[in-house]
């Protein structure tokens, strides 16, 4: 009894121990893939789930070594213009480094990574060999420029959905090398970008129509306005105030008159003069009462209103 007993224990643990190597594979095998499939290639390490775009990655990052490194080498004995030696001098130490990274990652993955270039790549190392002087420089310039353009794209699209902790690391490493390599490619000058976005338009799949580009001729959208929240206010606009229209503004009046003898200075007005007896409020100013001061008085003289002499009239208002 007690024999049978731990029979069944030790089956028990067994078939625990099957389903604890089985679950992680089952778990990640029907995860939607980069390209929306059913991704049926993706195993379970220690770093996290590795998929077939991951495997694809390590791969391709070793076969950007087999021939770019050679290519750098070549440029710099071969290059006629110091910044082609320079690129190439960039190429060499970048993918050396870049080179051992990924050997660790794969050893570590336990995947098989190629260890000669493929047939595109030996073409492009072909096409260099046969090249001299200038027109060297400017294939060298152009070809390597694209290939790191291409490997750019796929860089991004593994960091950003890989769940594999060392396949993260090395897209980090490669993205630092590659957008080096193409600085210093296009610092030579011999770059052609309009040969470069013509081969990614006929090499990539056309834009979603979803999204048609702004027609010329539609008019500009107006910019709904941005509230400010309570901790941080609107920065001052960056372009001046508009002009001041056909109406004016005050201080653009100020300025648009200064030097200029206006009425407003001169106290004259350009209204026709009024009829005697029938004075204008605006261009007359009522005077004060006469003030009535102790002392001796003209007999002969008695006060009399200003407004009978015109004695209080506005300056410049006299006919």
């Amino acid at each position: 009894m007690r024999s049978v007993t731990g029979t069944g224990l030790v089956v028990t643990a067994l078939a625990a121990t099957l389903a604890a190597l089985l679950f992680p594979i089952w778990s990640f095998a029907g995860r939607p893939g980069p390209d929306g499939g059913v991704d049926t290639q993706t195993v379970a390490t220690s770093f996290g789930p590795l998929s077939a775009l991951d495997r694809d990655f390590v791969n391709r990052v070793r076969l950007a070594g087999l021939w770019e490194l050679p290519a750098g080498q070549q440029a710099q004995e071969r290059g006629t213009v110091p910044s082609v030696r320079e690129a190439g001098t960039h190429l060499v130490e970048g993918h050396a480094s870049l080179d051992r990274h990924v050997r660790e990652v794969a050893a570590q993955l336990g995947l098989a990574l190629p260890d000669r270039p493929n047939a595109q790549q030996r073409h492009w190392l072909a096409e260099l060999s046969a090249a001299r002087g200038a027109a060297y420089d400017r294939k060298f310039a152009n070809i390597l420029r694209l290939a790191h353009g291409k490997v750019f794209t796929l860089v991004a699209q593994v960091r950003a959905t890989t769940r594999n902790a060392l396949v993260r690391a090395l897209a980090d490493d490669a993205n630092r090398t590659v957008l080096d390599h193409i600085s210093v490619l296009e610092r030579t000058g011999f770059v052609d970008f309009d040969a470069i976005a013509e081969d990614a338009a006929t090499s990539s799949p056309p834009p979603s129509p979803s999204a048609p580009p702004p027609s010329l001729d539609a008019p500009a959208a107006t910019p709904s306005p941005v509230t400010p929240s309570a901790t941080y206010a609107l920065p001052p606009p960056a372009t001046p105030p508009a002009t001041a229209t056909a109406t004016g503004s005050p201080e653009s009046d100020r300025h648009s008159t200064a030097g200029v003898n206006t009425p407003e200075k001169t106290g004259r007005s350009d209204r026709p003069c009024p009829t005697h007896g029938t004075p204008r409020a605006h261009n007359l100013r009522q005077a004060p009462a006469p003030r009535h001061l102790p002392g001796p008085r003209h007999p002969s003289r008695s006060p009399r209103s200003p407004l009978a002499t015109g004695a209080g009239s506005a300056p410049g208002t006299s006919c």
